[in-house]
């Protein structure tokens, strides 16, 4: 198709709207090509596993566990288009029709603003929230700018007074963190604490004209290349199989094995598990003694900063959501028998 360009070196709108479409046919795909590298990685490049996988895992249990995996990224997408499609619009009106970033802020519902900040707030990690208001208060900014610009009273306490209560009120609660997270040497954690709540009155009002689509558009184009690469590498380690051991040994026997991998299907006949070096091994039922889920391996805390009795990497979800109370840990799980002899 040959482009069109209008006066001010625009892109014409039919070729605005034949790039969209490229856009929104190739988001569907993404989360497509993540299940099928998902089963890939789990059958450790084995075309015959990757097949025999693909036949007897559920899609509804790879979409629930991508879901889940990922569920913090939907809202992180929302808010950051929402604050440089905002900043790009108050700060360079003249590029609002020519940029799908400004477009896409610009046409953006505030409930879907509201949805994906309430979705953040119960998601992410509290070393996160920060961040959160951060950009909650850019937002608020920047839609006053473009909506109320005539009322003068409004603007300064939008853009500049609510952003430094909201960061003195958040400074004030992770105050506490910001201390022992310097004293153990997490300045990572220490940054995300304090850093934000700082950076509030400066995200709400506009940037040069000239610069303002260097400030927005590239920021926008690095997380557009790196999100895929940090989505993919999560949702490869995400688990889609049930971790289990099962007992084996002859009929009306004693046990004589107990293996453990990831349970791929049950039928009349045997059991299918795939271990933990990709092999598959199909046990027999008549030689199956029991079996038993295992829970997965947890790995220690990345980070020991809490803050007011919050754990800095632990979200209100976590709170919120009933989970399995500790108990011990099967000895089959352990590659033991239930009852040695």
């Amino acid at each position: 198709m040959t482009d069109i360009y209008v006066k001010d070196g625009g892109v014409a709108p039919r070729r605005r709207r034949a790039q969209l479409n490229w856009l929104l046919t190739a988001l569907p795909a993404f989360p497509l090509v993540l299940l099928v590298l998902r089963v890939w990685y789990l059958s450790r490049q084995d075309l015959p596993t990757m097949l025999l996988l693909v036949q007897y895992i559920s899609p509804l249990g790879m979409i629930s566990a991508l879901g889940i995996t990922l569920i913090w990224a939907v809202p992180a997408v929302i808010l950051v288009l929402r604050v440089l499609g905002g900043m790009l619009l108050v700060s360079a009106p003249a590029e609002a029709g020519r940029s799908l970033l400004a477009v896409t802020a610009l046409r953006m519902p505030d409930w879907v603003v509201l949805l994906a900040a309430g979705l953040a707030g119960l998601t992410w990690q509290l070393r996160l929230l920060p961040v959160l208001l951060m950009l909650v208060v850019a937002i608020m900014g920047l839609t006053a700018l473009q909506r109320f610009q005539a009322d003068r009273w409004l603007i300064p306490w939008v853009t500049v007074g609510v952003p430094i209560a909201a960061g003195f009120l958040v400074l004030v609660f992770v105050a506490p963190g910001i201390r022992e997270a310097l004293a153990v040497g997490e300045y990572d954690t220490a940054l995300l604490l304090g850093v934000p709540p700082l950076l509030g009155p400066f995200l709400t009002g506009p940037v040069p004209s000239r610069a303002a689509r260097f400030a927005t558009h590239w920021p926008a184009v690095g997380a557009t290349l790196i999100a895929p690469l940090v989505v993919g590498l999560l949702f490869l380690r995400a688990p889609v199989l049930p971790n289990s051991a099962v007992e084996i040994g002859p009929e009306g026997g004693k046990v004589t094995d107990v293996v453990r991998g990831q349970l791929i299907a049950v039928d009349d006949t045997s059991t299918t598990v795939l271990g933990r070096g990709g092999q598959v091994t199909f046990l027999s039922n008549d030689q199956v003694r029991s079996k038993t889920l295992c829970p997965e391996p947890v790995h220690g805390p990345d980070s020991v900063v809490v803050v007011r009795g919050w754990a800095a990497e632990a979200s209100a979800l976590t709170w919120l959501a009933p989970v399995v109370p500790a108990t011990d840990i099967d000895p089959r799980c352990l590659g033991r028998p239930l009852a040695p002899s």
